[in-house]
């Protein structure tokens, strides 16, 4: 193809040649968004050699079949080179932006005229519509985050204007790179159509992380980190809204900023409502005065209630190598007991009985019953809840010296722990935990919150900004591996249906006919092969009624007709359907060597059927049911009542199955005690099957509705929570206060 074609290409800028030296913002989204998309550019490129070779498998001649073959071969030889081409021009995009972001097509095309659009060729115009469609999907699917990194792209660039804003990641330049990267494959439209579509559906489709990380580095770098996005083409702004605008903005906002304003907004709320029921328990047990005002009493502050804590001596050791934390059950610490015990023991300078004053006794009782949530919360495994259970005391530290944690969603604090238990959620007590890299790395952070923490919030900043990379890193290798298990699974459960369905109509229609062996070989080991690709095939070529259409045709054609008219139709259909019979038998490779004979074989079978006018009376008489024959019909109704009993029964959990979306974890529990979590990663409506995977995107189950339904109501299922921990303690413990209150 040449580059003349109308699609849009990647130049390179070439100038002096000196390397660009960029912000160190923008060479780590660089660096970040060449890794991620070469690893998401390796799960596209094995996608299209596995539809290469199913192509090649199914070919209808050997030309045919040797056309992919070789497609497949060239694209395994230079596909490290393109790999290599399209990260390079990608780093090259960052260095040398391109300016404003348009449509794929060059502004010189919009003066095309009928002339010189004829001179653009039809595979060239074929790659360019799938490259333009492939654009504006992306475009419109990741809007929101493609207006906020241009906009803080060109807050850096100073080439940048308002007029020619910049966003090397927009996806015009990302699939041209691409486009020019494959120029070296020598390989014919259609297969180039494939590339592109496995492309689009491996990378571009999974743009939304690189985008959304990019976006938080240059929050974190500060740039525009209150930037609001309104949802309205073309609405976009630099600066924080204020004045009258502000409401609006709030609720109309997509960012994470104004759902993190929302969620401090709910969280203060609650944490007063918690604070008056507390106070009201205090009055009801006679504390209603002030402790400040009591003169026989010290107040202890906060710095000394930090460092009485601090003082405790660690339970864990400091050097935790052969110790694992997880060991054991839950650590149970009563808050309460602990900080009295430290009070009972320290002397004041005034001689005056030490004590807490109210907000602070609040602020114990809230931490010790938002940790009794947190050990009875079913949703976390064991080994993550024990872990998570070491740190009452660094948490009640942390709330001693920052008292928002209750109050602001985002505390780092808070979001590390909301963190931590949102990636253990799918750890299973069977997964070994020497192996395990997410286990290792949960408790390497947990260690070194019990070791490090003296009072400086910023570590658990640092610990969250690490935990996110790792999760990034990891999430992303298990997104391919589940999207390649999902693809794989879709096409082995179309394939099992399509069986099915075959070996069902056949068995049906050959069970109200007399048929000799040799047709039922024919149909069943031969013309059965012709059906399953058909039924694979329909969508695009609607070929399957016309073989269903075949086997009536030959059942018809092999009973004796003494009517005229049918005597004729009969010689009509028998070459049109000899025909299709050798067609559809040679396009699956059917042993050639026997089909010769076999062909003979059918023909003279058609013409002892076409002869034999006084075998037509008993072969149309059904034969006579015996008394044994009706027994079975009766088994089936009985079976079919107890059918409808069951149904009955798990109406209710079917109802339940139905809320489980894409992405949710459950837990099954076996028979022999032993459990395990996963993932539902596909649903495939037309074999009704639920398909779960683990953390690692590999298959671990598949179940119908039904039978989902009848592990819930043996109790061997269960949906667990995937909400932020610490807003489901704080709705727990809300709802407890109340339940003590009424």
């Amino acid at each position: 193809m040449n580059k003349q074609s109308g699609i849009h290409y990647l130049h390179e800028h070439k100038g002096s040649g000196d390397a660009v030296a960029l912000p160190k913002e923008l060479t780590r989204i660089r660096d970040t968004v060449v890794a991620g998309l070469g690893d998401l550019l390796q799960g596209a490129f094995d996608a299209v050699d596995d539809s290469l070779f199913e192509l090649a498998n199914n070919a209808r001649s050997n030309n045919e079949q040797n056309r992919y073959f070789e497609a497949m071969r060239e694209i395994r030889i230079k596909r490290k080179g393109v790999e290599k081409h399209f990260q390079a021009s990608v780093a090259n995009l960052f260095s040398h932006p391109p300016g404003a972001s348009g449509p794929a097509i060059p502004e010189k095309s919009s003066q095309a005229t009928a002339d010189t659009l004829s001179l653009v060729q039809n595979d060239d115009l074929e790659e360019q519509v799938a490259l333009n469609a492939m654009i504006t999907k992306s475009r419109a699917y990741f809007q929101g985050p493609l207006i906020q990194l241009q906009t803080r792209f060109s807050a850096v660039y100073q080439s940048a204007s308002e007029e020619n804003p910049v966003n090397p990641m927009a996806p015009e330049h990302l699939c041209s790179a691409f486009v020019e990267a494959t120029q070296a494959l020598e390989i014919e439209i259609r297969e180039r159509l494939i590339v592109l579509k496995q492309f689009d559906r491996y990378v571009v489709s999974n743009l939304g992380m690189l985008l959304d990380e990019a976006n938080r580095i240059m929050i974190q770098a500060g740039v525009i980190p209150n930037f609001r996005y309104h949802g309205k083409a073309g609405e976009q702004g630099r600066r924080p809204v204020s004045g009258q605008s502000r409401s609006v903005a709030e609720d109309t906002s997509s960012t994470d900023y104004s759902s993190g304003v929302a969620d401090n907004r709910r969280d203060e709320a609650l944490f007063e409502q918690i604070r008056q029921m507390l106070a009201q328990q205090r009055a009801a047990g006679g504390s209603a005065t002030p402790r400040s005002s009591d003169p026989n009493l010290h107040v202890v502050a906060d710095t000394e209630l930090f460092q009485l804590l601090s003082a405790l001596p660690q339970q864990q050791p400091r050097d935790y190598t052969g110790t694992d934390l997880s060991e054991g059950e839950p650590l149970v610490v009563d808050l309460r007991a602990l900080v009295e015990h430290l009070l009972r023991n320290t002397h004041t300078t005034d001689g005056k009985k030490p004590a807490l004053d109210e907000m602070d006794e609040d602020l114990i009782n809230l931490v010790s019953m938002l940790f009794e949530f947190i050990l009875d919360d079913y949703n976390l495994s064991a080994p993550i809840q024990v872990l998570i259970s070491r740190l009452q005391i660094p948490i009640l530290k942390v709330v001693i010296k920052d008292k928002s944690f209750f109050s602001k969603a985002n505390h780092p604090a808070r979001k590390l722990l909301n963190t931590l238990a949102r990636a253990g959620i799918g750890w299973s007590d069977s997964d070994e935990k020497a192996r395990d890299k997410l286990y290792d790395q949960i408790h390497t952070i947990v260690m070194r919150i019990l070791n490090e923490f003296d009072g400086d919030l910023t570590l658990f900043d640092k610990l969250g900004e690490e935990f996110d990379q790792f999760l990034a890193r990891e999430n992303r290798k298990a997104n391919l591996v589940e999207q390649r298990t999902r693809e794989s699974e879709r096409g082995r459960i179309k394939s099992q249906k399509a069986q099915q369905t075959v070996d069902q109509l056949l068995q049906e229609k050959l069970a109200r006919h007399r048929i000799s062996e040799s047709i039922r070989d024919i149909l069943q080991n031969g013309w059965s092969r012709v059906m399953f690709l058909a039924y694979l095939r329909d969508d695009v070529e609607h070929r399957w009624n016309q073989s269903v259409r075949v086997v009536d045709d030959l059942i018809w054609c092999l009973h004796p007709h003494l009517d005229d008219e049918e005597r004729d139709e009969w010689v009509r259909v028998v070459p049109a359907l000899l025909k299709a019979l050798r067609a559809g038998l040679e396009e699956v490779s059917y042993n050639s060597s026997k089909l010769d004979d076999m062909m003979s074989e059918l023909k003279h079978e058609l013409t002892e059927a076409f002869r034999a006018h006084a075998l037509a009376e008993a072969r149309e008489t059904p034969p006579e049911r015996s008394a044994e024959e009706d027994v079975p019909v009766v088994q089936q109704t009985a079976i079919e009542r107890q059918q409808e009993l069951e149904d009955a029964a798990i109406a209710e959990y079917i109802a339940q199955i139905e809320l489980i979306e894409i992405g949710h974890w459950v837990e099954f529990n076996l028979v022999n005690g032993a459990s395990f979590r996963c993932k539902l990663s596909a649903i495939i409506e037309e074999a009704d099957c639920f398909v779960f995977v683990n953390r690692m995107g590999l298959k671990v189950i598949e179940k119908t509705r039904t039978e989902l339904a009848h592990e819930m109501r043996r109790g061997r299922l269960t949906i667990l929570e995937q909400g932020a921990l610490i807003d489901r303690a704080l709705d727990a413990v809300m709802g407890s206060l109340r339940r003590k209150s009424a």
